[in-house]
């Protein structure tokens, strides 16, 4: 019985792995597919001499190519447990944990399992390439070299040359990892046997002289493009946009001091796996002598210290990494969209849209009333949805830009500022398969050939996105055919309102509506949008000129339901423009009854009481956007 419940430690890192990995696939496989969106690994030599231009290439390059594998979530998740397990094993060889005490292994596993989920907005701002697997893949070469200085014969002074050489190898190829390595090996010198205090000493010597010595040297002839700030921690994120944010570098503290205290309890675990052999044997025989007396029950003695430390650990661990999962739910919900908009399923963006009742964030509105618009559907049914500027429930300052800007420029037909901002995201946080895929699509679109067939071939090096490639490439040189497209149609009609380049000051939803008021097409489609920015804007004298431009081009076609609402409204508030011959329908004049009776019924009322109760009669309509949907949060 004893030694079942032995089994017991080892059985909990299992089922945490089987959890961990199940969760991943189940929860997150939006944002998994996202990750390996904004990854790019190419199978040429090019990109792996890009790699080595600074320490901790290894990672990248490795963490790169893995993180490919998100293509199918259930493939790269398998490929992440597959390295945790290595990581594990290679954990409990070094530091010879005792079978009954390997849950301890839960604490490095827990640090790297929120170093990935606690990401959240981060994924759009990380420069550290491969980051998903990164932890995992240094920490595993790290602990192996531990493994083999462990290994190493006491004499000779091996000990201090292998760390100092090893430190040396190591730094270029994990950077900071290396260096952990190193410190492993000081911590590790003074708890193992056969050490006399003189070589411990000259091991914390070479230890220290290691660190302080390798990065320099590689900072000085060989890695050009490292700050000198950061050349002890290559191979991490740095976790800055307009100010630092320490909390994130929480787990990496954790792991490192979860990796020293497995080295310093060395000794401990060897002594305590001594002690409970003795014991083990002396259980033995007295079991033996037990047998003998007839009648005579068996009784095991629970271990309820044991037992208590493991449920003290299991809980802080599972506590922890549920406590720092990242689980906006409108974040996983603005991904659902950028996967469906990825797709061209318009649809699936509005059903992700209707899905719930939560404030949504505005670029969830963005993509939700792009999708109305390319069905054709948003003059109907735009304020069908709800409305609102829900703030991310991130620390980092999200701008709608880095989230779907560059993809809402594209496809409102401003290329020029899709291209540009592409390119510019790719020189500050690298370039990526999506930002890839985004030139390519601009190009195609100004005719720039071959620009696009240089794209192309850059993603023809990819695993998964040849097949994308392909679909695409067929446009190259074929202008009429690439305007017939479905995708590429409704871009080309937004075109034609112009498309310089100038400053948008990163507020993407504001810049395309107001550029839209500001130029002018006798396109359909053009004169639709323009409508659409000055109910936007919420300006009568800016609405009436656009709603009949659009009028007299859509004669032959019935009036959606919302413009007529915001003509009904301003017609009735203003009493500028004679509406009286417009043929409104009555469900638009019974509505805005029905509301103005109810809002003089109100007027003793504030607006946060009233805003429910109209909400639910009204919310809709044009009306109640145009009285209640105000100080939108824009970023």
């Amino acid at each position: 019985m004893k030694d079942k419940l032995k089994l017991l430690s080892p059985a909990l890192v299992v089922v945490a792995l089987v959890v961990i990995a199940i969760c991943l696939v189940v929860y997150e496989r939006e944002f998994l597919w996202k990750a390996q969106e904004m990854n790019l690994f190419l199978d040429t030599p090019l990109f792996l001499k890009q790699q080595m231009v600074t320490s901790g290439w290894l990672l990248t390059w490795l963490g790169c190519y893995f993180t490919e594998f998100f293509y199918y979530p259930i493939l790269g998740v398998i490929w992440l447990t597959l390295w945790w397990t290595m990581l594990l094993l290679v954990l409990w060889r070094t530091f010879r944990i005792p079978v009954r005490w390997t849950a301890v292994l839960l604490i490095p596993l827990a640090a790297i399992v929120i170093m990935n989920m606690d990401l959240g907005y981060w994924i759009y701002y990380l420069k550290l390439r491969g980051h998903f697997f990164a932890a995992a893949i240094g920490t595993t070469i790290a602990v192996g070299a531990v493994w083999l200085y462990r290994l190493l014969p006491a004499k000779y002074y091996l000990s201090p040359l292998y760390i100092f050489i090893s430190t040396g190898v190591l730094y270029p190829l994990i950077g900071f990892y290396g260096l952990l390595a190193a410190l492993l090996m000081g911590l590790l010198a003074w708890r193992m046997e056969k050490q006399t205090l003189t070589e411990r000493l000259i091991v914390s010597v070479v230890v220290v002289l290691s660190i302080v010595f390798w990065p320099l040297f590689y900072y000085n002839y060989v890695f050009y493009q490292t700050n000198i700030v950061n050349i002890w921690w290559t191979g991490l994120p740095l976790f800055i946009v307009d100010k630092e944010l320490p909390n994130f570098y929480l787990p990496y503290y954790v792991l490192a001091a979860s990796l020293a205290g497995l080295a310093l309890m060395y000794g401990c675990w060897k002594e305590e796996e001594e002690r409970s052999n003795s014991e083990g044997l002396a259980t033995e025989n007295v079991a033996k002598k037990k047998k003998a007396e007839k009648g005579r029950k068996k009784t095991v003695k629970i271990p309820v210290r044991w037992l208590l430390i493991h449920v003290i650990l299991v809980v802080a661990v599972g506590y922890s990494i549920h406590r720092f999962w990242f689980k906006d739910h409108n974040f996983h919900k603005e991904l659902r969209m950028e996967q469906c908009m990825e797709n061209l399923d318009w649809e699936g963006v509005l059903a992700v849209a209707a899905a719930d009742a939560e404030e949504p964030t505005r670029a969830i509105v963005m993509m939700r009333n792009l999708a109305l618009f390319r069905v054709g559907r948003q003059g109907d049914q735009m304020y069908r949805y709800i409305d609102g500027s829900k703030p991310c429930q991130d620390p980092v300052p999200v701008r709608m830009m880095q989230v779907c800007g560059y993809s809402m420029y594209y496809n409102y037909g401003l290329v020029n500022y899709c291209h540009r901002w592409c390119l510019e995201q790719g020189v500050e946080f690298g370039f990526r398969a999506e930002y890839l895929k985004y030139l390519m699509r601009c190009s195609l679109v100004n005719g720039e050939y071959q620009e696009a067939r240089k794209y192309a071939s850059l993603l023809k090096h990819t695993r998964y996105h040849k097949a994308w490639v392909g679909k695409y490439e067929r446009f190259i040189g074929q202008p009429n055919l690439l305007k017939a497209n479905a995708e590429f149609s409704p871009i080309f009609h937004l075109m034609t309102g112009g498309d310089v380049l100038g400053s948008d000051q990163m507020m993407a939803e504001k810049f395309i509506m107001e550029r839209f008021l500001k130029g002018y097409s006798d396109d359909k489609l053009y004169k639709e949008m323009s409508l659409i920015s000055a109910m936007w804007e919420k300006d009568i004298q800016l609405f009436w000129p656009r709603f009949f431009d659009y009028a007299q081009s859509h004669s032959d076609e019935r009036m959606p339901v919302h413009y007529q609402e915001a003509a009904y409204l301003y017609g009735n508030l203003e009493h500028e423009v004679d509406i009286s011959k417009m043929p409104f329908d009555d469900q638009v004049k019974r509505d805005y009854a029905a509301f103005m009776d109810l809002a003089n019924n109100a007027t003793s009322e504030s607006e946060d009481v009233m805003r429910p109760i109209f909400f639910q009669r009204f919310g809709h309509t044009f009306y109640y956007n145009y009285f209640f949907v105000h100080d939108l949060y824009l970023y």
